[in-house]
Parts: structure tokens; C-alpha cells; sequence
């Protein structure tokens, strides 16, 4: 399968283009919640709305989530007092949001998604990316869909197969309706879900819930401990780095970076250091079975119910942006289906691994599945970020130009070669439950794989691409 060109980008055209599944229907304002039919195509200047300020609660509000909470709880369950395992979360959010923050300024200067950009990078090699992006997105789709089908079982009575069922039906709704209705669901469950979380808090501290004051490990093992911690809470923030710009794309090339910076940066780390925080401080009660701790925690009846109901909502939020950009990611690689109809694609195939993973040991596999399905991140950032600063370089400072930037192809291969080297770097320093690295072990469980990956990156990528461009230098491929 080859990945196609993206359609041209026109400011003023002078008679309307015939639609593909690339282009279609846009959203014409904030609050136009009709489908969005667009799919790949570059956001024209005249389409553009919106500020910098709904990067916030769009990066906020779909972290308020079960799986956050769960993946606070492993720092404690690691052995780690309260205190160490939150400063370990603090500094894994903070590096992770770093890149989905820089990322996500790109959408409002070119108009475009993450993957679709990558294609100035990666050529025709996209696909490679491209592939593993849709894939991970089915498995994000699964990871959160596991507590929100959970909580909407419990909330009705329904056995969980019915509970999941309904939970991915709902989200690949709302990743079909698109970019805007995205928006406006954010900035109303922003609210709502912090209220949720905040009382969850104070319930806590009611029932008499401490936080863990002393760990069970010590000296190197202490230290590997605080490393897989913070590299998990870091998975989780640069997950959202391949889908960055996909939600500024419709923002006016005006808008301030630095505000676009800011805002996405605080909502991805204030949203999910808070839900983490509550599961290192509620880790007795919220084992792999969360709704359940929910409930418990809020004492069952009408407080429990609201509970579960703000459990399935926030699972719904996260989900619905991870079949969004999946739709995005499928068309990169070159599958030409409607956007809305590949959103709903990545629900439906979420559905089965939803069901495997409630199968048997919920726990582990749900942190083999975060930490695989985030390996390859890092190399996929430095290759894009080389790029996008070799390009400013040869542009001399001036605006992008997507149409102008297509014509600039180089070889794939540099990229491709950085991009596998990078994630075949990871594998000594990875730490899970199917594979433990001999790095990993030897320094008591500390995983490292995504440093090194964004290092080898960086490094096998470089020199490729800031060096002068020469004669040799051919299409990108297709």
C-alpha cells in the first residue's frame, strides 16, 4: 500500500475542487456540530476559527480518566512511599508534555494533522508510522475503554461485553462527528470531570484513606522503582505527541505559539498529575478493578452512580480524540475512506482487545500494552522535529508554505533507518511483564527505552538531514 500526496491547500480557489475522502465539509465556527466530512486536506486560511485558549480543555479534560488513576496506583505498587512516586509522576508528565505541547503548535501555521505532516519527514515512508499510529490508537481505544465499559456495566447492571459494546459505539459517534463537536464535548466535561475527581478526593480523605507514608524498597531498587514510574506517567503524556496538531489544524495562522504552547502544556499535565496523584493516594482501593473502587469509595447508591456516570463520560472524551486521529492516521497511509467512516473503523476494532484484556490479568496486560504501544514515540518526534528545523533553516525564517515544503522531497530511507534504529534501541532498557531487557535488569527495573530512543533518533537521524542538500538528495517515494 502506498501513501498518497495530500491535495494542495487554496487560500482563494477559483472554482471549488472536486471532494474526496481527503476533503469535505468543515466546520464553519465554533459550535457547528455537524459531521465533519474532511479528512487529510490541509484547513485553508478562510476556514480557520477558534483561539488558543480551547487547546486547554481539550488537552484537559480527556486525561480526567480511570487509566490515569491506575497508572498512578503502580508507583505504589512498586514499592515507593507517596511522596517519591508523585515526584516521579510530576517529572514523567512534565517531560512527556513537552513534545505533544511543541507538536501542537504546528497545526495553526500549516492547517494539517500530526501524521499528515509527517509526511514532509518520513516520504512515501510514512506509512510505516502512519500504520503504527492507527494501531495505536485501537489499543488507546482498549487501555481506556476497559474502565469506561466497566463503569457503564456497573451503572446499568449489564454484563461488561454489553457495558464495552455500548462505550466504543458511543465514542467512534463522536470521533465520526469530528474536530469541533471534539471541542465543545471538552469544554463541557472539563468542568464536570474536575468536579467528579475533586469529590472522589474528598471522599477519600472522609473515609480515611492515607496516603502511603513509607516504602518497601530501598537503595537501587528504590531508584529502579522511581525510574519505571516515572517512564510510565511519561507514556502517557507523549502519547498525545502523534496526535498534536490534529486538534489546532482549524486554529488561524495568527495564533500565538506561545499561548498554543502554554495552554496544551498545562492541560496535559495539570489533568494528569492530578488523576494519578489520586490513584497513588488511593492505591489500596484502586486496584485493577476501579469502577468497582469508584463505587466503593463513593459508598454505592446515588454518589457511586454519579461516579461511575463521570467514569464512562471521561473514558468517552479520551476515546473520541483517539478514533479522531486514528481516521487521520488511516488516510495518511493511504486508505481512502471517509474520515468519519475510518473513525468509526478503530472503535469497532477496539472492541475485541477490550474483551482480551478483561479477560485474565487486567493489571498486567494493561502496562504491557501502555508501554508498547508508546516505544516507538520517541523516535517518531526526533525524526519530525529534525526535519521541521532543517526546513525553517532552509526557508531562512519565513512562514511554511505546505505547498511549497511538498515540492522539497529527500529519500526516505535516513528517516525509515532512524526511525527502526531508535525503537530497536529500546529493547534492552524495556521493562514488562512478557519481556524484561538485560539494561532493565541490571539497573533493578528502571526503564530507560524512551531516553534512548529519542537519543538514537536524534543521533542516526542528524546528521542525515542537516547536512547540505546535494544533488543525490531524489523524491521522497510514494
Amino acid at each position: 500500500m502506498s501513501a498518497m500526496p495530500i491535495p494542495h491547500a487554496s487560500t482563494h480557489p477559483a472554482t471549488p475542487a472536486p471532494r474526496t475522502a481527503l476533503d469535505g465539509r468543515m466546520p464553519a465556527a465554533p459550535g457547528d456540530l455537524r459531521i465533519e466530512a474532511h479528512g487529510i486536506a490541509p484547513v485553508p486560511e478562510t476556514h480557520r476559527y477558534g483561539g488558543a485558549g480551547r487547546l486547554f480543555t481539550v488537552w484537559f479534560a480527556p486525561n480526567l480518566t480511570m487509566s490515569g488513576v491506575f497508572t498512578g496506583t503502580v508507583g505504589i505498587a512498586l514499592g515507593l512511599d507517596f511522596a517519591t512516586a508523585l515526584a516521579a509522576v510530576v517529572l514523567g508528565t512534565l517531560v512527556g508534555a513537552v513534545p505533544t505541547a511543541y507538536l501542537g503548535t504546528w497545526g495553526s501555521r500549516t492547517g494539517s494533522g500530526q501524521l499528515p505532516l509527517a509526511r514532509l519527514a518520513f516520504g512515501g515512508g510514512v506509512v510505516l508510522p502512519g500504520t503504527v499510529q492507527w494501531l495505536s490508537s485501537i489499543a488507546w481505544d482498549a487501555l481506556i475503554g476497559l474502565f469506561g465499559g466497566d463503569a457503564l456495566a456497573r451503572l446499568c447492571g449489564w454484563p461488561f461485553w454489553l457495558g464495552a459494546l455500548v462505550m466504543m459505539a458511543a465514542q467512534g459517534l463522536l470521533g465520526a462527528f469530528g474536530y469541533e463537536v471534539i471541542h465543545r464535548l471538552q469544554q463541557w466535561m472539563t468542568a464536570v470531570l474536575a468536579v467528579a475527581f475533586v469529590a472522589l478526593a474528598l471522599r477519600l480523605a472522609h473515609i480515611g484513606v492515607t496516603p502511603e507514608a513509607h516504602g518497601s524498597v530501598h537503595g537501587a531498587d528504590r531508584a529502579g522503582a522511581f525510574a519505571l514510574t516515572s517512564t510510565i506517567a511519561l507514556s502517557l503524556a507523549l502519547s498525545w505527541a502523534p496526535y498534536a496538531s490534529d486538534f489546532s489544524r482549524y486554529l488561524p495562522r495568527a495564533t500565538s505559539p506561545v499561548r498554543m504552547f502554554w495552554c496544551t502544556l498545562l492541560g496535559v499535565v495539570v489533568s494528569f498529575t492530578g488523576v494519578q496523584a489520586l490513584g497513588l493516594w488511593g492505591a489500596s482501593i484502586f486496584t485493577d478493578q476501579t469502577a468497582r473502587g469508584v463505587d466503593t469509595v463513593l459508598g454505592g447508591g446515588v454518589l457511586g452512580s454519579v461516579g461511575l456516570l463521570a467514569v464512562a463520560l471521561a473514558a468517552l472524551c479520551s476515546n473520541a480524540m483517539n478514533d479522531y486521529s486514528g481516521s487521520l492516521a488511516l488516510q495518511t497511509v493511504g486508505v481512502r475512506i471517509p474520515r468519519p467512516l475510518a473513525a468509526a473503523l478503530a472503535a469497532l476494532l477496539g472492541f475485541p482487545l477490550v474483551l482480551w484484556m478483561h479477560a485474565a490479568d487486567t493489571a498486567a496486560r494493561f502496562q504491557n500494552v501502555l508501554l508498547f504501544v508508546g516505544y516507538w514515540i520517541p523516535g517518531f518526534v526526533a525524526v519530525v522535529v529534525v526535519d521541521w528545523w532543517a526546513r525553517g533553516r532552509e526557508r531562512g525564517g519565513a512562514d511554511m508554505d505546505l505547498s511549497v515544503e511538498r515540492t522539497r522531497t529527500r529519500s526516505a530511507l535516513p528517516p525509515l533507518l532512524a526511525f527502526l534504529c531508535a525503537f530497536a534501541a529500546t529493547v534492552p532498557f524495556m521493562n514488562t511483564s512478557l519481556y524484561v531487557g538485560p539494561v532493565a535488569e541490571a539497573l533493578h527495573g528502571a526503564d530507560l527505552g524512551y531516553y534512548v530512543a529519542f537519543l538514537v533518533g536524534l543521533a542516526v537521524y542528524a546528521p542525515f538531514r542537516l547536512r547540505r542538500r546535494t544533488s543525490h538528495d531524489g523524491p521522497a517515494g510514494s
